[in-house]
């Protein structure tokens, strides 16, 4: 008899669209309404176990308004378990949650920025692995699955390696952005290989006109921009296990292969007939007014390859679609190395487990779970069997098409490496490069550097 009453609590709470066991919180959207993966998400609840009583606790990085925003998220949870999920943002997180596990009060779930932190803690023993299968799941059910894999998978106290890390919440640096009017107008069209941005570059200043607008001006983190396409163009010349190698130095940063990745940027940023200003402005161009050129009349420029950040520098009163419009920075085809994206993101790792936080996990795994956020705000995944139609905008379908289209993904290079070389000689070595140093030179120096920090 009390199965069958439960059974029933659970179904007024999924049909009204109200948490009825134990949390008493409205849902954000009512089951049932909008394009959302309904179906999936009702097979789960009606075999969730009743969790209440129970408590989950989640802390990471997310403030207002992206704190509640996942709590709307975790309201699906509760009204299916019956369990409280208690989620703490903190903009000293990455402090905290080292300070909390040592001390034995760590929460059940912790959202890292970034694998680099999570994989200290792995080697430390202050993590603890995901539940069994979800390396399947992930590699089944995510585009370029196994790199999300790799990217999770971390080395333990004991030497082993172990999956840890859960991706949720990514985002996508391999964008080219340009004005559909003006590649209308001059009869350009978008390229679909790296071959064709080439030709297309060398058409466009061939009619007289710029084709690349780049500024790698930022303060203090100047550079910084070049080290992205840098990286791009690795992973678009190199096998991704030579580009994983680069970042730890286990090949040097003056190999070859890296040399002619920093060359392949200089091909479209060291040319003057291929960049706004000639290349000697490309170093002095803030990178928050180099987009701009695309928008000047007549247009400075066709084309800025940038992260999915750039509109928040673009004109007040751009609209995305109309206005401007964005391409997948795209591979050699000659070369045979797939889709690769560049892009980085937040995983969820377990820091204190119990069997609610187990059942959390496997609710993440829903096309829903994604769905709620990227209805809402700048969300992304790369979960094959979510509904584009439930994203907040247009630009966040696009970029979530390339993300389960890639072959390919890996984080910001420079941000893996030691912070002197990704946050220091990279950036300065970018603007020697730019300003006309010879790669090879820049690169030795680099080099220098990361050895001087072992």
């Amino acid at each position: 008899m009390k199965k069958i009453i439960a059974s029933s609590i659970l179904a007024l709470t999924l049909s009204t669209g109200v948490a009825l066991a134990g949390s008493h919180v409205s849902l954000k959207y009512p089951v049932g309404e909008g394009a959302f993966s309904w179906d999936s998400y009702n097979a789960w609840a009606e075999n969730a176990p009743d969790l209440s009583g129970q408590t989950v606790t989640i802390t990471g990085p997310w403030l207002q308004p992206e704190d509640d925003v996942f709590r709307s998220v975790l309201d699906y949870f509760a009204a299916a378990t019956g369990a409280e999920v208690i989620y703490t943002g903190s903009d000293s997180f990455e402090q905290q949650i080292v300070i909390d596990a040592e001390a034995g009060a760590a929460p059940n779930i912790a959202v890292f920025p970034q694998p680099g932190l999570a994989s200290d803690m792995a080697n430390r023993g202050l993590l603890h692995p995901l539940p069994d299968g979800m390396g399947d799941w992930i590699a089944g059910n995510y585009g370029a699955g196994e790199s999300w894999v790799d990217l999770g998978t971390f080395t333990n106290k004991d030497g082993s390696d172990q999956l840890y890390g859960f991706f949720y919440n990514v985002n996508v640096k391999s964008l080219v952005w340009y004005v559909p009017e003006n590649f209308e107008d001059a009869d350009y069209e978008v390229p679909k290989t790296m071959e064709d941005l080439r030709a297309l570059t060398e058409s466009i200043a061939a009619d007289g006109e710029t084709p690349w607008c780049i500024g790698l001006g930022s303060g203090a983190a100047t550079g910084w921009p070049a080290t992205d396409w840098v990286e791009d163009m690795m992973l678009r010349t190199q096998p991704a296990d030579v580009y994983d190698q680069w970042t730890t130095n286990e090949i040097p940063f003056n190999d070859e292969r890296v040399v002619a990745a920093i060359e392949e940027f200089g091909w479209f940023a060291r040319n003057d007939a291929h960049v706004s200003g000639g290349a000697g402005a490309v170093a002095s161009t803030d990178f928050r007014d180099s987009p701009k050129g695309l928008f000047s009349s007549p247009a400075q420029c066709y084309m800025h390859r940038q992260a999915s950040f750039v509109p928040a520098f673009f004109p007040e009163g751009i609209e995305f679609g109309e206005d401007v419009d964005f391409f997948y920075f795209p591979a050699y085809e000659s070369k045979d190395l797939g889709n690769p994206v560049l892009g980085g993101g937040t995983l969820m790792s377990i820091t204190n487990p119990s069997d609610a936080t187990n059942e959390l996990m496997e609710f993440f795994k829903l096309p829903l779970a994604h769905e709620v956020n990227g209805a809402q705000t700048g969300f992304l995944t790369p979960h094959k069997n979510v509904n584009p139609e439930t994203y907040l905008n247009d630009a966040l379908r696009g970029q979530a098409e390339i993300l389960v289209n890639a072959t390919t993904f890996r984080f910001d290079g420079s941000d893996l490496m030691p912070g002197g070389v990704g946050a220091g000689t990279f950036w300065t070595g970018m603007v020697d490069y730019t300003g006309g140093k010879d790669a090879a030179a820049v690169a030795g120096e680099i080099q220098d550097s990361w050895d001087a920090l072992k």
